[in-house]
């Protein structure tokens, strides 16, 4: 094709100069703006790129000069009724311009740097996935990772029920849970309450007894509601007594199952069970709110983690930033506090240095691990430091050292002056977030799981990774024929949610954006 051949004689450093005006576009003394006289061919049909520092013209030739001549002239072609509507459009400064159609030109938009703008959310990905997690995701403990739910109590009484016939158990309301003290109030408010026995520490022992515990000790106590034995019959005494517990419990219930000297548990029968009919944790009592999607929104103070607001990164002072030079001794090493004479924070450091053994003229990477460690973060145990300021001369009181980066961030949230600030604010970083590790939300809303899957291993991966993640729930795509990895019940409540997703990954993929 001509234009082919002409594109060719251009990129291997021939002329378009013997191309017709059906496939180059020829421009003659172009002297729009800056431009100097320009002459330039150019090839049709094709992608051409204009490159050049800042100031050397491009927008000038490309959209002052080809693109308004070429509107022009398609304005001037049309009707003088139309053309009123349509305003005036002036003649650039050029010759001629030769083989030229009607133009469009597309506006130079700048991206957006909002923090919270991903491309999850610009694509609604994001949306989606937060109504498929709020309405069909199983919240899990942040702790230990355990499915929680609410029970009803016929539900724990059934399960409490498959028991094997003659199993002796007994029902218990978790009291306190590794709290120090003695305990003495509740223990007398048991005996109060017609209880006869609590375990403690995991040993059952009598309310009629002196129990007396040792106050600097942390202690687990659980009162025994009832003691049972699995037969027929005793549902009615089981949910009587399964009520009280939880009640006593603030709504948790444990059941030990109590084997005859010398026997062994039942097989597959867990020797302690805990029941909850709150939405928590039976064994750590993380409390979580009923699953909504503005749960997994970081830009809702329901979902965002609250260390930092949903941004997944915190500026702090770091270590590489307050001591930019490790070789230097301690007392110039400190960045902040070495650009003025201030006898207060060196008196600081001199009391640290007294206290742990080593001298500030010591080189900072010379310093044993343990003592950079108290200077960077503080001591746990109160140090003698001595106070020499303009305002007080040689005081001594004894205190923990708050350490060099607790101070610098004191010091930032209490700076009045903008220009404290500023100097404060060179040695910040930006850093990800200690408490959601950059994953943006609250630990409740990243321990929820649909499938195998939590929120941000969906987010987290690219494109292509996350479609395959999303195809094996489904059961589709690559995992055509394989089962779903979801419930009847969530795929029933997610099929729509998931179509969507799905659709609009298979998108990205398709526009070669799998890397995103």
């Amino acid at each position: 094709m001509a234009a082919d051949a002409a594109a060719s004689r251009l990129l291997n450093g021939g002329s378009l100069e013997g191309g017709t005006l059906e496939d180059v576009i020829r421009v003659r003394g172009a002297r729009q703006h800056n431009l100097k006289n320009v002459d330039l061919t150019i090839p049709r049909n094709r992608l051409v790129v204009f490159t050049g520092v800042s100031g050397s013209g491009k927008s000038s030739l490309a959209f002052d000069t080809i693109f308004a001549e070429g509107q022009r002239r398609y304005v001037e072609s049309l009707s003088a009724y139309a053309r009123q509507f349509l305003g005036q459009v002036d003649k650039p400064d050029v010759d001629a311009i030769e083989g030229l159609s009607p133009a469009i030109s597309i506006d130079q938009k700048s991206t957006s740097h909002n923090p919270r703008s991903t491309v999850g959310t610009v694509t609604e990905i994001q949306d989606y996935l937060r109504l498929l997690f709020g309405r069909a995701g199983e919240p899990h403990c942040p702790d230990c990772d355990r499915s929680i739910r609410p029970q009803s109590i016929d539900e724990m009484v059934d399960q409490i029920l498959q028991l094997p016939e003659g199993t002796r158990y007994q029902l218990l309301a978790p009291l306190v849970r590794g709290k120090k003290g003695t305990h003495v109030k509740l223990l007398s408010g048991l005996v109060a309450e017609g209880f006869a026995r609590v375990r403690i520490n995991g040993e059952v022992r009598e309310l009629a007894d002196n129990i007396e515990l040792d106050k600097n000790h942390v202690h687990n106590i659980e009162v025994v509601v009832d003691r049972l034995v699995a037969r027929e019959g005793i549902q009615e005494r089981l949910t009587d007594s399964l009520r009280t517990a939880l009640k006593r419990g603030d709504g948790l219930a444990l059941v030990e199952v109590v084997p005859k000297a010398g026997e062994a548990l039942p097989e597959g029968i867990e020797q302690e069970r805990l029941y909850s009919e709150n939405f928590a944790c039976p064994v750590h009592g993380a409390v979580m709110e009923e699953l909504s999607p503005r749960l997994f929104s970081f830009n809702s103070p329901y979902g965002a983690c609250t260390a930092c607001h949903g941004i997944g990164f915190l500026r702090k002072f770091t270590f590489e930033r307050v001591i930019p030079d490790p070789s230097l001794p301690v007392y110039a090493a400190v960045a902040p506090w070495a650009e003025k004479d201030n006898a207060y924070y060196f008196s600081l450091l001199y009391s640290v240095g007294e206290a742990y053994g080593f001298e500030i003229k010591t080189p900072w990477n010379q310093l044993l691990d343990e003592q950079r460690q108290v200077l960077l973060h503080g001591s746990q145990e109160p140090i003698a430091i001595q106070a020499d300021s303009r305002y007080r001369k040689g005081q001594t009181y004894q205190r923990p050292f708050e350490g060099i980066l607790p101070i610098l961030e004191r010091q930032l949230a209490d700076a009045n002056g903008e220009s404290v600030r500023q100097k404060l604010e060179k040695y910040l970083e930006l850093v990800p977030c200690a408490s959601c590790h950059g994953l943006r939300l609250k630990p409740e809303a990243l321990a929820v799981r649909v499938g195998p899957y939590r929120i941000h291993e969906l987010t987290g991966t690219s494109v292509g990774e996350s479609l395959r993640r999303i195809e094996k729930l489904m059961g589709v795509g690559e995992s055509e024929g394989a089962e779903p990895l979801l419930s009847s019940r969530q795929i029933q409540i997610g099929d729509l949610v998931l179509r969507e997703i799905r659709m609009r990954l298979k998108f990205l993929l398709d526009v070669g954006l799998d890397y995103l």
